[in-house]
């Protein structure tokens, strides 16, 4: 899920946070507050390399649970995906998320394996696993350098998966410094080759969060991209947690 804000400080502020280590600065932008729930439509555009789009609208909740973190997507149109949805949990523990996708063609939901979260989702350029979240210990982080993206200051950090099967080789996130928000992520193959380059196009500030309301992934290799639009975004409305289950994803809205 994608959220933002900028703008350096002053030295004051600069000499106090440029002792952090790699590690540190994920770790801040994984712990950053974003609301106890919420829920947004979400328009997705898929453009291909001539420039064609396929649009999709769904209806998005999430809801910290405290040692669980849950989120729920229903489709709502085009007519050959409506009533698709995606369910994920993630945990504060060291257990992967858990992950489910109901396809009304087959009248069935089905359990995302972890061999399955390299696939792409949804004809999108987001693999299941890019819509989980990451353990921080999953990962060995690096500080390469300071660097400004449209004149703003951020942290580059370079994170190398523990796991040497990883579908990334590594991935590079430019992290700006006054909110450790991810403005920018660079994925890398197995082969070492830049694959996939996520963007924040536009953030705003909801009810004193700041929510990213407008992000593209592009596939470089593929030229093909994913664009992520929200809209009608509340913050803390107080969402069931009977609203994350199997039996809400064969239901729908």
């Amino acid at each position: 899920m994608l959220i933002s804000l900028l703008v350096l400080s002053g030295a004051f502020q600069n000499a106090n946070t440029q002792s952090l280590t790699g590690k540190e600065i994920i770790d801040k932008t994984y712990n950053r507050p974003t609301g106890e729930d919420q829920e947004s439509d979400l328009k997705m555009t898929l453009i291909n390399s001539a420039g064609d789009t396929r649009i999709r609208e769904i209806k998005q909740f999430t809801k910290d649970m405290g040692e669980v973190e849950k989120s729920i997507m229903f489709f709502i149109s085009p007519a050959d995906v409506r009533n698709t949805s995606f369910m994920n949990w993630s945990y504060d523990d060291d257990r992967a998320d858990d992950q489910w996708i109901y396809l009304p063609a087959l009248n069935k939901v089905k359990r995302i394996s972890s061999d399955s979260k390299s696939d792409y989702f949804m004809g999108s350029d987001f693999t299941y696993d890019d819509l989980g979240d990451r353990k921080l210990e999953e990962d060995t982080h690096e500080l390469l350098r300071e660097e400004n993206i449209n004149g703003k200051a951020c942290y580059v950090v370079q994170s190398i998966p523990v796991d040497k099967d990883y579908m990334y080789a590594k991935t590079i996130t430019w992290l700006e410094k006054e909110t450790f928000i991810g403005v920018k992520k660079e994925f890398y193959d197995e082969d070492g080759d830049l694959l996939k380059i996520l963007s924040i196009k536009e953030y705003n500030n909801i009810d004193g969060f700041d929510i990213i309301t407008f992000s593209e992934m592009k596939n470089i290799q593929k030229d093909h991209r994913t664009e992520m639009k929200l809209s009608k975004i509340k913050i803390n409305t107080g969402v069931s947690d009977l609203k994350f289950s199997e039996r809400m994803m064969t239901r729908g809205l």
